[in-house]
């Protein structure tokens, strides 16, 4: 139980740092390791000790232990530690802990997130705490520690953690003109004019353009294009480097797999990164990757065809197949180049290894900033909130849906004919719906958030024709080839 005075610290499960720092002659950080693996504890599995004695607090240990069990990633873990821990340093503030604490303490924490503390939190934020504690909570009760939760039931099953206000996917799409201005200004170091800045001092401009493209092309979320290996992307010796797809699921949201498609154009763009840009970083990193190479997942043997790998991480012959890959595991994968060990994922950073979460967020946040400083009169406008990754997201959705429905129906001028459309794809053959097939493109768990893109449609109703001329490539329609592959992969399915 959590006894009230209590000070609690959190910390989380790193096996991979026990090697490193573990100096005991107790148990050693092999025992440790191997203890941690019987026992299913994964890394990031949050661990609560008392400030005081650093021993274990049980109760919100236990809990931690219940979401490692849920296989739950390690950021996820990570994030959901935070929560709680953030919880039990108010309830301190107040007199109270997890155990003891009454409605008006929980409201209490609510409205210090949402309204109290010098920045507050949004609806959607606390929509994810709120549902952090409701869980750790119910297993509280589940596990006979608690009676009953301190959160009343209301009308309708809601109670005073959930979130007053239900806000709608924040959907935010480019023109054609504002993704040029953010690939090749933000990004890429060239003048509006499209001239080369002599002045610019970004570093691996290519990097940053082919993972636009790459997002833009794919409709993929951060994760599931960042983390993409060259044999995946169709560079590899042996593949052709035109039009590649692939299967995401170990990266993709809930690990539901689905396919990618890679437009031509898109792997060209990446392929003029590998050819120009990419070796340089590759080797100048090669003598670390050496040293550090007892840590890494050397590759020996790729199976384009059966989508396989086969190597050795930390002395054991190993054998994955790429879509089930998570992040971490991609991050550390390297196989034997021609200045030496080098990364088997398509983008690298310098360190030799695939860049992460706050690595790909500089990126764009110095190209916002190029992006304001080089705007005029004659450069597209930009928004009062800087872009996001994701917005390539939201903008390959709405072209690629805008262009299905175009495809299938022609323009039309009336806008009640073009709602009546809408309502009647809905009860249309699935194979041709294209809300459905853009759904499934960009593995949405329900075509319900799909449908959110409806109301964006209308507007690039008129403006398609010259949106999907040459978003990505110079000459090629790559959007018209995306949507013909998409309607091709319809065919025969049911």
């Amino acid at each position: 139980m959590v006894q009230e005075g209590i000070d609690v610290e959190l910390a989380f499960v790193e096996s991979e740092l026990l090697e490193r720092f573990l100096d005991s002659d107790v148990i050693s950080a092999a025992d440790v390791t191997d203890l941690l693996k019987r026992r299913g504890v994964l890394d990031g599995t949050p661990v609560f000790l008392d400030e005081e004695t650093m021993m274990p607090v049980p109760v919100p240990c236990e809990y931690g232990r219940y979401l490692s069990t849920s296989l739950l990633d390690k950021t996820t873990l990570k994030d959901y530690g935070r929560i709680v821990g953030r919880l039990d340093k108010h309830l301190a503030t107040l007199g109270s802990d997890v155990i003891s604490a009454l409605e008006s303490d929980i409201v209490s924490y609510r409205d210090q997130r949402c309204r109290w503390q010098k920045k507050p939190i949004g609806a959607s934020a606390w929509g994810k705490e709120s549902s952090v504690l409701d869980d750790f909570y119910g297993f509280l009760v589940d596990c006979g520690i608690l009676p009953q939760r301190p959160v009343r039931l209301a009308a309708r099953g809601r109670n005073a953690l959930a979130p007053r206000v239900r806000s709608a996917m924040d959907i935010r799409h480019l023109t054609l003109e504002q993704y040029r201005y953010f690939r090749d200004v933000g990004l890429g170091g060239q003048r509006p004019d499209t001239e080369v800045d002599h002045r610019f001092r970004g570093w691996a401009p290519l990097r940053g353009r082919a993972g636009s493209d790459l997002a833009l092309g794919t409709g993929a979320r951060w994760r599931e294009w960042a983390t993409v290996l060259l044999p995946e992307v169709g560079l590899w010796p042996g593949m052709p480097g035109k039009a590649a797809e692939f299967t995401v699921q170990a990266c993709a949201k809930y690990g539901k797999p689905r396919p990618v498609y890679v437009p031509e154009d898109a792997v060209a763009s990446a392929d003029l990164y590998c050819m120009l840009e990419r070796p340089d970083i590759v080797r100048r990193a090669a003598r670390g990757l050496e040293r550090k190479a007892r840590d890494l997942f050397v590759v020996g043997d790729v199976d384009v065809a059966g989508g396989r790998i086969r190597g050795v991480l930390g002395g054991v012959e190993r054998e994955y197949e790429m879509s089930a890959m998570p992040a971490a595991l991609r991050r550390i994968t390297v196989h034997e180049g021609e200045f030496g060990l080098e990364a088997l994922t398509l983008f690298v950073c310098r360190g030799g290894l695939m860049p992460g979460a706050d690595a790909w967020k500089s990126y764009r946040h110095r190209a916002w900033e190029r992006m304001r400083q080089s705007a005029g009169p004659d450069t597209p406008r930009l928004p009062a909130r800087r872009w996001r990754w994701h917005d390539l997201r939201h903008t390959f959705a709405l072209q690629l849906l805008t262009y299905l429905e175009t495809l299938m129906d022609g323009k039309e001028p009336d806008l009640e004919a073009r709602r009546r459309r809408h309502r009647s794809y809905l009860t249309g053959h699935i194979r041709h719906n294209p809300l459905l097939i853009v759904s499934r493109r960009l593995g949405h768990a329900s075509p319900e958030t799909t449908y959110q893109y409806l109301q964006y449609t209308d507007d690039l109703i008129d403006e398609f024709e010259a949106a999907f001329a040459s978003w990505v490539g110079d000459d090629e329609a790559t959007y018209a080839e995306i949507a013909s592959h998409a309607l091709a992969g319809t065919k025969g399915s049911r």
